[in-house]
């Protein structure tokens, strides 16, 4: 039985240059910082005997849920095209409060988006605003504006937790 989640794991080129930028473009807080080589990691990864693992955990704001952002060091690997509609990539989704105004100040600082910020027609954030960033690695990064429910929560979480 699931009892929760506690992080997103996302694989990176630069632990620390990712971890900046999320740490300056998205108010993440940098909660860990550390590097694993023990056998038990390298056979959980799949990388035994040669993978290092260099490991910064954020916190995310308004979450219980953590960012982990890997660089996997003494292996080969090669950028995979994250593409949003590519099998096997994936996104994460952060609720924002004003995103017009984030996305200017990201575009400004030169954040790529996927489009300009959209309002949603149907579905959960009807009314609401969202669009895809790109991180460092072309991750996608969802920022949603939602209409709040009137206890606070936002439209999809309180459904789900219904």
């Amino acid at each position: 039985m699931i009892t929760g989640c506690d992080h997103i794991g996302i694989q990176v080129r630069d632990v620390e240059r990712s971890a900046r930028f999320y740490e300056q473009n998205l108010g993440l807080r940098r909660v860990g910082r550390w590097s694993m080589s023990q056998p038990y990691v390298q056979k959980t990864v799949g990388y035994y005997p040669d993978v290092t693992l260099e490991i910064a955990l954020l916190a995310i704001p308004g979450s219980e849920l953590f960012l982990e952002i890997l660089e996997y060091r003494n292996v080969d690997s090669a950028p995979v095209d994250p593409a949003t509609a590519n099998p096997g990539t994936g996104h994460f989704c952060l609720f924002v409060e004003n995103l017009d105004a984030l996305h200017r100040n990201l575009v400004a600082q030169g954040v790529e988006f996927v489009s300009d910020v959209q309002t949603p027609t149907t579905g959960p954030n009807q009314g609401g605003r969202l669009v895809y960033m790109k991180d460092p690695d072309g991750i996608r990064v969802e920022l949603v504006q939602t209409k709040l429910r009137s206890d606070g929560t936002p439209h999809l979480r309180a459904e789900a937790n219904a």
